[in-house]
């Protein structure tokens, strides 16, 4: 047979079959390949637009850092499915990019100056009320960011801000709609209930069932991923007792300081005004006028109060308080510096019109001495030299660790020491493997599978680090005696919960078909009667209450709906509703509420239609 094949494969047609397959190989395989090596860093694309490898990655860890965060430190991440993890990052950042071309499209845009607001008036970025770039720059590093990919960032959301607020703002409600809700709102409800409480200690669970629960689940008994590392930190603070100011620095910054100290003047003026009422001449007339008052010995500030037009001033008698040079018109302040204490000026023209202006006293600077300045005066001769120390040493770190195979030669290079820390997970451990940038670096490719030295981690305005793994701890199986407990009291209260399910079952199906009593005890317990119970009755547990306003109507008053519902802590309630009452008609306050609840509602409603419209249409590729 193989001979037969070998002789019909000399024939041309083979030959001609034989070369296509060829062809078509080549080409399908120069396709994998090119498409292999073009989309390696891609992610996704979306109409075109690129999502990144490294973009996915930052998704996938926000969301792992936000769901650490909201199930608290005793969750053990180990449980977080990496591969669900990355899936659903990438449908954020499909949406998003999604949204972004919507936003696009519909021409929504904005000013680089409103982006500037924002961030200036964020109050995360503020200290004492006032906008501090060192704290933005503290929040952002904190975040992940670089200054300008937190703006681009930023001023993404701020598009799609746009746009969902076109969207959702645009809804609207019925009247009817308004009343029926309000209806339902202040519905209230009259019932009874029969509470069982689960006694998990009770219950027997055998080492065969939690060795086959161990066994069914075994993916969520397995340690955590997590890594030691090495590292060195280069602090500025370190630079200061390297640098060196000489006395006569010192003595001649000390000269600079108390030269800007001024002496503080009290004045006091009475202003009349040049406006289109009043000409430059019958103002200087009318100053002329109360000038010759003053001069005849009639009190400035009973003048001030008649006839200045200042009215931040006039009030208080034209009292300016005490201020130093560079706060008044400069025709003011020449006046005012030439006048003795007690002495008033001649008319002196400003801008706003003409002054008459006494000065109320003089408060010469208090200089402190060289002293007590010294070591102010250190300091800030100090920080320039320091920064740039600084600065030179971080690079010369950054080069060190780029070339070196391991820590010890950069930190012999700069004399610093190599620290190790304790073992920590993808969630952050303490100290600075709570930074989230240290943690990104320690779990990165480069440095977690390739074994480099990061590159400059810049923990916050004072601190640089470089780090490498020293040792990566990868998930393990616990032990069955290691997690058996925990298994065994989970068990236990499932079983419990269980047999007052079926107990309950039971029960209600007997109080349905009359067989058992409906005021009747069961197992000491009596029923626990309430009326005209709200949907936000205080003393009653929200799943109890969620549960009994899900149950229908009562046909009749006689014919009581029964229903049950486990508790957070395995707890039974069996609940007997007995009827249903309209609550009181809703006051126009409270309809206007319910609209714009309505209203917002419907909007999140129009904006996810919206969404799935734009996937619905768009071109999405995954690699």
């Amino acid at each position: 047979m193989l001979q037969n094949i070998r002789d019909n494969s000399q024939g041309w047609i083979a030959k001609t079959i034989i070369g296509l397959i060829v062809v078509l190989m080549a080409l399908t395989g120069f396709e994998a390949i090119f498409q292999a090596a073009t989309h390696s860093q891609d992610a996704a694309k979306v109409n075109g637009q690129t999502i990144s490898q490294n973009e996915l990655s930052q998704a996938a860890d926000m969301q792992r850092r936000q769901l650490m965060q909201q199930l608290g430190k005793d969750f053990d991440p180990a449980l977080l499915d990496d591969k669900l993890l990355r899936e659903e990052a990438l449908k954020g950042l499909i949406s998003r990019k999604l949204l972004l071309q919507g936003a696009e499209d519909a021409k929504f845009a904005f000013s680089e100056a409103a982006l500037d607001q924002v961030i200036l008036q964020t109050p995360e970025f503020q200290v004492d009320g006032k906008f501090s770039a060192d704290r933005f720059d503290q929040v952002i590093r904190q975040m992940g960011y670089g200054r300008m990919q937190f703006r681009d960032m930023l001023a993404e959301e701020m598009l799609i801000g746009q746009l969902r607020t076109g969207l959702a703002g645009s809804s609207f409600v019925t009247d009817q709609q308004v009343d029926a809700f309000a209806r339902l709102e202040k519905q209230t409800r009259d019932f009874a209930s029969l509470t069982f409480k689960a006694d998990p200690a009770a219950v027997k669970v055998s080492d065969e069932e939690v060795k086959a629960h161990y066994d069914q689940h075994a993916k969520e008994f397995m340690s955590p991923d997590q890594v030691v590392i090495d590292y060195v930190e280069l602090k500025k603070s370190a630079f200061f007792d390297q640098v060196k100011v000489t006395d006569e620095e010192l003595k001649a910054q000390y000269e600079k300081e108390i030269a800007n100290l001024a002496e503080q003047r009290h004045a006091a003026h009475i202003l009349i005004e040049v406006n289109d009422k009043v000409t430059n001449e019958q103002a200087k007339a009318r100053a002329e006028e109360v000038a010759q008052r003053l001069a005849k010995g009639e009190d400035f500030a009973a003048l001030a109060k008649e006839f200045s037009q200042d009215p931040g001033s006039a009030n208080s008698g034209g009292d300016l308080g005490f201020a130093g040079p560079g706060v008044y018109d400069p025709a003011f302040e020449d006046a005012l510096y030439k006048l003795q204490v007690g002495q008033v000026s001649a008319p002196v023209r400003s801008e706003f019109g003409y002054h008459l202006i006494k000065l109320l006293g003089v408060q010469a600077p208090e200089v402190p001495s060289f002293a007590s300045l010294k070591d102010k005066l250190t300091r800030d001769l100090k920080i320039p030299l320091v920064e740039q120390r600084y600065v030179d040493a971080s690079k010369q770190l950054q080069d060190a660790a780029y070339e070196a195979s391991d820590l010890a030669q950069p930190a012999q290079d700069l004399n610093l020491k190599v620290h190790t820390s304790a073992a920590f997970g993808r969630e952050g451990g303490e100290g600075i493997t709570a930074n989230r940038a240290v943690v990104q670096a320690a779990f990165s490719e480069e440095v977690l599978d390739e074994g480099a030295n990061s590159t400059a981690i810049e923990l916050d305005p004072e601190t640089t680090v470089v780090l490498r793994v020293k040792e990566h701890r990868k998930p393990e199986q616990l032990p069955l005696e290691a997690v058996a407990k925990n298994i065994r009291e989970h068990l236990a209260k499932e079983k419990a919960t269980a047999e007052l399910k079926a107990k309950a079952d039971k029960l209600i199906a007997g109080l349905r078909d009359g067989s058992v009593s409906a005021g009747s005890v069961h197992e000491g317990q009596g029923w626990k009667a309430y009326e005209a119970v709200t949907r936000g009755e205080d003393g009653i547990d929200p799943i109890e209450l969620q549960a009994l306003f899900r149950l229908a109507k009562p046909q009749a008053k006689d014919k009581p709906v029964y229903g049950s519902v486990v508790l957070r802590d395995g707890s039974l309630v069996v609940l007997q509703l007995k009827g249903v009452n309209e609550g009181a008609t809703a006051t126009d306050e409270e309809k206007q509420q319910i609209r714009r609840y309505l209203a917002s509602r419907a909007g999140q409603q129009d904006f996810a239609a919206y969404r799935k419209q734009l996937e619905a249409k768009a071109d999405i590729t995954r690699y």
